[in-house]
């Protein structure tokens, strides 16, 4: 089993900047990729970032340019710095750990709770 815990969301006016956080922890796995996802009311959950194992970053069109995720494979971590935030970034921000399990060598997502990020002045 993983445990995967987010970090760091919180309101912020538009133009402001935020960093979320997430660990991935649990015995015998090992991280293939890390992503951030969203879910504004209302609406589906939906791909923000995600960084591999070897580094290839993925962002969705509305985070490019803007948002710029990073991993650190020693300590199962990734964050995801979110500057120029408008109100449409506000919603609720899940970590995603897509791992291999060493012990049956099965691959499997892992969610977090997920972190609420508000953009409002």
């Amino acid at each position: 089993q993983v445990q995967v815990v987010e970090s760091g969301g919180g309101l912020v006016q538009p133009g402001g900047s935020l960093r979320l956080s997430c660990a991935a922890s649990g015995r015998r796995f090992r991280i293939v990729d890390m992503g951030w996802y969203r879910q504004a009311v209302g609406k589906e959950r939906e791909l923000v970032a995600a960084i591999s194992r070897s580094g290839n970053v993925n962002y969705a069109d509305s985070a490019k340019g803007r948002f710029i995720i990073s991993g650190d494979d020693a300590k199962n971590t990734v964050g995801l710095q979110m500057d120029s935030l408008n109100p449409e970034d506000t919603a609720v921000y899940y970590c995603k750990a897509h791992v291999l399990n060493l012990d049956d060598f099965e691959v499997r997502d892992y969610w977090g709770q997920g972190t609420q990020v508000t953009v409002s002045s």
